[in-house]
């Protein structure tokens, strides 16, 4: 019997029944009698070779006059007690489940499908511990986590641009070099959507690692920047694969780096979620200052107020193309800050065209059915 040795014999129903006839003076053929079954079938659960079924208990608790649940608890009991101990992984694998999306990870190819103790492992090698323990957000961590900010799922895609980043091979980080690629390199990118397959050359010229990783279910990323040393990272989702949010999610992680937003010993990752441009007061300074040049950069606020009120609320087509020609932008891009400025989303939306598919041949992409070819 596969039971915990510290678990309590429970005897069989029939040891019961045997009792009960004893004190009553009745035979086991007695009782067949009352509950008109053969006298075979009393006797093979009184030898507790049979259990007892739930129309047995109900005539049992009629013939002893006692619930039937008395019976059924009696049996439910004994089936538990012989019972199998279940896979010890099982525990392991909800709590793993239970809090990051173990199986959508397993998926992505970004863990493989193994045993608990191959899964433990590869998650502390993902999450870079030596202790299971101090995986962030998970319920027995010995450790306050230092993302409480940041749900499980944002972590994860977090520590998967980690993963990929840290394999690639860039040059030293020249501050110097990317602010010459924002204002000028990366401006020159912007009047057709396939030229945005220089940008992970340009900055990978820069010293910055660049890659793009499909957002998890329900985390809404939009990118992040990060350091790893003195080696700056950025990563984006392109989740809304639209030219004018892919220029603004990367001018805004761009501005990060540039300010050494989050350089500083012991600062954490930030995930930016929901990006958009908007300067309220209650973002964060760091924020406010990301969300102001990602949207100049992707055309001089300036020009864009002074085109806006001159010609709102009656702007046409004609005088977008004609407006982002001049300052050298694809329609699209103007577009998307023309749409913020009059909350309408849906107005000349078919200029914000697709992107993904021109940066995919020369950036490092995951996700969309490809995982990125990194060791786990």
């Amino acid at each position: 019997m596969n039971t915990a040795s510290s678990m309590i014999e429970v005897p069989h129903p029939g040891e019961f029944l045997a009792e009960e006839l004893e004190a009553r003076g009745w035979s086991q053929r007695d009782l067949a009698y009352i509950l008109g079954v053969s006298e075979q079938g009393i006797t093979q659960i009184v030898n507790g070779r049979r259990g007892i079924s739930p129309e047995m208990a109900k005539a049992l608790g009629d013939a002893f006059d006692v619930n039937p649940e008395f019976f059924t608890n009696l049996q439910k009991a004994y089936d538990l007690s012989r019972a199998k101990e279940p896979d010890p992984g099982i525990a392991k694998r909800a709590l793993f489940q239970g809090v990051y999306p173990i199986r959508e990870m397993i998926r992505r190819g970004w863990l493989e499908d193994t045993d608990v103790p191959m899964l433990e492992g590869q998650l502390m090698r993902f999450f870079r511990t030596n202790d299971v323990g101090n995986i962030p957000h998970l319920a027995h961590a010995a450790k306050k986590s230092d993302y409480e900010s940041d749900t499980p799922e944002q972590l994860a895609w977090l520590y998967r641009v980690r993963q990929i980043c840290a394999e690639m091979i860039v040059p030293k980080y020249s501050k110097k070099a990317l602010r010459d690629a924002v204002e000028n390199q990366l401006p020159a990118l912007m009047t057709t959507p396939e030229e945005v397959r220089h940008v992970p050359r340009i900055l990978a010229d820069c010293g910055v690692r660049f890659a793009i990783v499909e957002t998890l279910p329900k985390a809404n990323i939009d990118g992040v920047c990060f350091w790893e040393g003195a080696q700056p990272v950025v990563g984006m989702t392109t989740r809304f694969d639209r030219i004018d949010n892919f220029w603004f999610v990367l001018f805004h992680e761009l501005e990060h780096v540039l300010n050494e937003d989050g350089k500083k010993k012991n600062s954490k990752p930030k995930v930016d979620v929901d990006l958009r441009y908007e300067v309220s007061a209650d973002l964060p300074e760091e924020e406010k200052l990301a969300n102001k040049a990602a949207a100049n950069a992707c055309a001089p606020l300036e020009q864009v107020q002074s085109f806006y009120t001159r010609k709102a609320p009656y702007i046409s087509e004609k005088d977008v193309v004609g407006f982002a020609r001049r300052i050298q932008r694809h329609p699209g891009i103007v577009v998307g800050q023309l749409q913020y400025r009059m909350d309408r989303y849906n107005w000349l939306a078919r200029h914000k065209v697709a992107v993904r598919k021109f940066i995919a041949t020369s950036a490092v992409i995951d996700g969309w059915g490809d995982p990125a070819p990194v060791a786990l």
